[in-house]
């Protein structure tokens, strides 16, 4: 195990082996804090970053996660546990349930709250079901399967523990993250390969508007965060706050590139799906003094050089 530097400020990120959350360790190692990592499945994990001290813990099981976490102490602690998953309760949902809310419960059962400074729990647009766009915090949330159920659920039990013992909590409700090293089975890494590989794929009519957030604009968005006291038991949208439909997307990475064969109007929309998702991105403004910095165009642009060179 890596020697940590106890001088430093400490970090713990849950689920930092994924997407975002290797991203934001790397930042965080780049702002000389000692960094930490939880993650489930560690043995999968062969891209390990140096000076990073991992610890292979499920969330779910309180007795395990105690011991991993006992006499530990952490400033920051950043919650990107989970997977996006929209099976119904009685048929795997009840798992989601566990992961996003009770997950979440064991954590902050378990932490060392008394030199805590932040605590950022990343949510979804999800969250916000069928309200009308564009999505602002201040709407009554509407979930709708268990994943939404449960980050809702979190979301209420983070802002109770703020409003009643001061819990330094922070609820980000990302919407549509892209960007380079994001999983092949993702919407963008998806298009962008079977692009490159100049595939016919299957698509819908690509009439939903979406909100797509470049990932170095979610980091920044997490470092503004920490140990901003205005931020602390707020709900805040981090989006691009800019509408663009699927088929839009489809067709400027389509250009790009210059291959690739989408059919239009072969797969269905999903029952119920909310045709227009895309944030009011005020509120992360005015309380973070934060802003996307990279548009659309030079995101994909980014995003599909790296995969071209994978």
């Amino acid at each position: 195990m890596e020697i940590i530097d106890s001088t430093k400020q400490s970090i713990l990120i849950i689920g930092g082996t994924g997407f975002i959350g290797s991203q934001v360790a790397e930042e965080a190692l780049s702002r000389q804090l000692n960094v930490t990592i939880i993650s489930q499945g560690l043995s999968s994990i062969t891209d390990r970053i140096d000076d990073v001290e991992y610890l292979a813990v499920d969330i779910t099981q309180r007795d395990e996660l105690f011991l991993k976490l006992k006499n530990r102490v952490f400033d920051y602690v950043v919650n990107l546990a989970g997977y996006i998953d929209h099976s119904n309760y009685f048929k795997n949902g009840d798992k989601v349930v566990d992961v996003h809310f009770d997950g979440t419960r064991n954590i902050v059962e378990f932490i060392n709250k008394k030199d805590l400074k932040t605590y950022i729990h990343f949510g979804s647009s999800d969250e916000y079901g069928s309200n009308v766009a564009p999505q602002i915090e201040s709407q009554k949330e509407l979930p709708f399967s268990s994943y939404s159920f449960a980050k809702t659920a979190s979301t209420h039990f983070l802002q109770m523990l703020h409003l009643t013992e001061k819990f330094p909590a922070v609820i980000f409700r990302p919407f549509l993250v892209y960007g380079p090293r994001q999983e092949n089975s993702r919407f963008i890494p998806q298009v962008i390969l079977g692009c490159l590989d100049d595939k016919v794929f299957p698509t819908s009519y690509g009439m939903q508007l979406r909100d797509f957030c470049f990932i170095t604009d979610i980091v920044d968005a997490v470092f503004l965060t920490i140990n901003n006291a205005d931020a602390y038991g707020e709900v805040i949208n981090i989006g691009s706050g800019e509408a663009i439909s699927i088929k839009e997307i489809i067709t400027t990475i389509q250009n790009i590139i210059g291959l690739g064969r989408p059919q239009f109007g072969k797969v269905a929309y999903r029952d119920g799906e909310n045709m227009e998702l895309f944030a009011n991105i005020n509120k992360a403004k005015k309380l973070l003094n934060w802003k996307p910095r990279i548009n659309l165009q030079n995101g994909l642009k980014k995003t599909i050089n790296y995969y071209s060179n994978k």
